[in-house]
């Protein structure tokens, strides 16, 4: 074979994981995707690694002395072999620390090697946080200009544009230098043909913002659309996708977000915050060395990043931290924690300082509750808990068969269609009803306000004494006209979220769950919390209010009960816990209602898992075929790993290199004919005996580079993994020595190893792949697809589902 053979991609490359599989595909494209490159350029053979000697004869020439770019890193579409990654790095410390003794230089760069982990956290908090900032000015003001425009600059949104009138608070909204579409065409805001107009502007800006939404994302960045959560789980996992996380995913990601929270879907911008948090520390892990070299030590970065998408979505930094560890992480060791933690201070301090909301709060819908609750009241929290476990539960299974509809009909050949449809359908739904015409958060925020005397909201028109008015706090008061005008429609919101939120997660725009979820909830807790405030008043004298709800007292918080609702649903959908109770804390500042949320987040939790295992994030995992071994869920089966194995019985036989008996030819023929990953290195066919394993990749490469730059290389060279050349007639052609591509401690066990901990190795240990061995002797191999697949057989699902596509 010539080397043009090579250089054109002769040699197929499997577009899966670690696939053993044959699935011919794509070619092997060893060009470096500008966004994101691969860690290679000067990374050397794995000779620190595996022991792998440098000593052969004088005669023979390494080829991989000097290092090579692309040995040991990876393709797309691959699994990171984390055993590997883990021992580089501590090889290179262990030299850096070595080296540091011998001059000041050294030192100083031991030094800053230790702290570069520090300033690439407080680099990701400073853009993570800024790019916060920027999304929720521009969101804000791109929504109300559905509306309307500010005459004194159309950048302001109303707020901003009526904050130098010193209107009543009842009048706040209405100020001269803000029109609506109606008295700016036609000199008046009032009649039908007005309403009808800014009905039109309205439908038209929301199309108009989702279709340059959709055709960005389509044209420049499709890995810009949906959540992105669970493929940065399977990122975290192991998994690669290049330009996943990188440069023009992270630009179009932030420009079609705005676009896409203001359009007015049913979509909120915390998810994709964090995809957005990711694309910052994936692009700022180039600028240090020790991350750009190591998959990894990336991921260590991208768990702190996402803890920080976290903090600026919904200014909680703990809640941030407690998320990365709780949802995504796949590995955190405890450094990782301390620099999360820094990261999501800084993103959360850096949003603060641009102060986006002008309140000074880090979110739209910070609230603060003063009244106590009473234990009492844990019935309705429970309630509210069965509610959100229930709702959960049904967007899942629904959402993910509309998904799969939209995978495997024509639909989803047309997502700038299906954008326009859903569009339209939501504004023209929304806009006659003013909670689902606001945005998501500014409802949110409406819905977990405590009325107080100044509110002019129509959940606060109640019918007012204020002889029995005590300071600030109101005592219950029965329900004016408003407060039942209020309830109907906020009823029809409930529905309308409900349903309309199932088509919209996972269209080709960014979209996130946690608001439309938090919405469902919040909706739902105020009609609970307002109808139980509504009993206490007119029936105070029932024995469950009698002994601590007397007359003229506050008892019921109708906001509290749709703070509770709001993490019960956010919690059925994501099933979260920790996470949730801690992120909804921080919302509220008030230690007081830990107890509450608790309650009512473990009751979605097992109401949700009681109809169905998996939240959200792991069945899109799944639905997408995204190679993620879950580590929450036991493996109770009892098979053995010779079960799983391949080859099975009537199979060909393992497809294996010899250790130095093989040439040229041989091996590139082997590479040719399958599409596998790797290959194990054995003493010879006969033996059977085990020495290491190869990967495809590096031997592409080392083979290609050694016909280029070493003399006498052919395709009758004998290739050999020892250390010493094999003995040959004086007139062969020079021999190509790969000792130090071999990897000497490939992971092996006996075939007859419980599959329960081949399994947990495979978690634990973040593999790959693992050999079978008998007495000594290869028999098969089992990678992370095969244990998948195994998994899937045995839940009664169809093993073919699970292949990344």
């Amino acid at each position: 074979m010539d080397q043009k053979g090579y250089r054109r991609g002769s040699f197929q490359s499997s577009t899966s994981d670690e696939d053993m599989l044959e699935i011919a595909g794509a070619s092997l494209d060893f060009s470096v995707a500008d966004d994101d490159p691969p860690l290679d350029r000067e990374m050397g053979g794995f000779s620190s690694y595996n022991g792998g000697g440098m000593n052969g004869t004088s005669t023979m020439m390494d080829f991989l002395e000097e290092p090579l770019p692309g040995v040991g890193t990876y393709e797309d579409f691959n699994t990171i072999d984390w055993v590997r990654e883990k021992s580089r790095d501590r090889d290179r410390h262990r030299e850096i620390t070595s080296r540091s003794k011998e001059s000041t230089w050294a030192l100083i760069h031991s030094v800053s090697d230790a702290f570069s982990g520090w300033l690439l956290m407080l680099l990701i908090g400073l853009l993570a946080g800024s790019l916060a900032g920027l999304i929720d000015i521009s969101a804000h003001w791109m929504t109300d200009l559905k509306e309307g425009v500010c005459l004194a600059g159309f950048w302001f949104n109303h707020e901003h544009c009526c904050w130098k009138y010193n209107t009543t608070f009842t009048d706040r909204d209405k100020c001269p230098e803000w029109k609506s579409w109606s008295q700016l065409i036609l000199g008046h805001g009032e009649g039908a043909f007005a309403y009808i107009l800014n009905y039109l502007m309205y439908v038209i800006w929301a199309l108009l913002f989702s279709l340059l939404a959709v055709l960005l994302v389509k044209g420049f960045a499709p890995y810009a659309c949906g959540s992105g959560i669970p493929e940065i789980k399977t990122i975290l996992s192991g998994f690669i996708i290049r330009g996943y996380l990188g440069k023009w995913t992270l630009i179009i990601k932030t420009i079609t977000l705005v676009l896409a929270v203001s359009s007015g879907l049913s979509l909120g911008k915390e998810g994709p915050l964090v995809h957005v948090a990711c694309c910052c520390g994936n692009i700022l892990c180039h600028l240090f060395t020790k991350y750009r070299k190591n998959e990894a030590k990336r991921r260590e970065v991208l768990s702190a990043a996402a803890a920080a998408g976290v903090s600026v979505a919904f200014g909680a930094p703990i809640g941030g931290v407690l998320f990365s560890l709780e949802e995504v992480s796949y590995y955190f060791p405890l450094k990782t924690l301390w620099r999360s933690f820094f990261a999501a201070l800084v993103a959360a301090f850096t949003l603060r300082s641009i102060n986006p909301f002008g309140n000074s709060r880090l979110v739209l819908f910070y609230v603060e509750f003063h009244m106590p609750w009473h234990l009492l009241e844990l019935v309705p929290f429970i309630l509210l808990g069965i509610f959100g476990g229930l709702w959960g539960a049904f967007f899942i299974r629904s959402n993910i068969a509309w998904c799969r509809r939209r995978k495997t009909t024509k639909l989803g050949k047309y997502p700038v269609l299906e954008v326009f449809v859903v569009t339209a359908i939501t504004a023209i739904l929304a806009f006659p009803n003013e909670y689902t015409r606001m945005s998501t958060s500014e409802l949110i925020s409406e819905l977990f306000n405590d009325c107080g005397i100044l509110d002019s909201s129509k959940l606060c028109e109640y019918v007012n004494d204020f002889n029995s008015t005590k300071g600030d706090d109101l005592p219950d008061r029965a329900a004016g006209p408003g407060v039942y005008t209020a309830m109907w429609q906020l009823a029809l919101a409930l529905i309308m979220k409900v349903f309309i939120t199932i088509f919209t997660f996972g269209m080709k725009v960014p979209s996130g769950l946690f608001i439309p979820s938090m919405a469902v909830g919040a909706i739902a807790g105020r009609l609970l919390g307002v109808a139980v405030e509504q009993l206490a008043y007119y029936h105070h004298d029932w024995a469950i209010f009698s002994g601590w709800c007397s007359q003229g007292a506050d008892c019921i918080t109708p906001g509290l009960y749709a703070m509770v609702g709001a993490a019960a649903c956010l919690g059925g959908v994501t099933r979260m816990t920790v996470s949730l109770v801690v992120i909804m804390f921080e919302l509220t500042g008030g230690l007081e209602y830990i107890v509450p949320l608790m309650a009512a987040a473990m009751t979605s939790k097992w109401v949700a898992d009681a109809i169905g295992r998996e939240g959200i994030y792991d069945a899109h995992i799944r639905l997408n075929g995204y190679p993620f071994l879950e580590a929450k869920e036991e493996f109770s089966h009892k098979t053995l790993a010779m079960d799983v194995m391949r080859p099975r019985r009537n199979d060909p036989p393992l497809t294996v290199i010899t250790q130095d008996s093989m040439t040229v030819e041989d091996v590139e023929t082997i590479i040719n004919e399958t599409t596998y990953s790797g290959y194990p290195v054995v003493v010879s066919r006969e033996s059977q005996r085990l020495v290491g394993f190869v990967l495809r990749r590096d031997l592409i490469i080392s083979i290609e580079n050694a016909r280029k730059k070493q003399d006498g290389i052919v395709s009758t060279s004998v290739i050999y993994f020892t250390d010493h050349s094999p003995p040959l007639p004086p007139s062969s052609p020079s021999m190509l020595k790969l000792r130090s591509i071999l990897d000497l401690s490939p992971f092996t066990v006996t075939d007859q190893t419980p599959m329960e901990i081949v399994v947990d190795i495979f978690r634990k240990l973040g593999l790959r792949q693992c050999l079978v061995t008998h007495n000594g002797k290869l028999l098969g191999i089992i990678t992370k697809k095969d244990v998948l697949k195994h998994i899937a057989q045995l839940a009664n699902q169809d093993p073919d589902s699970i292949l990344f596509n």
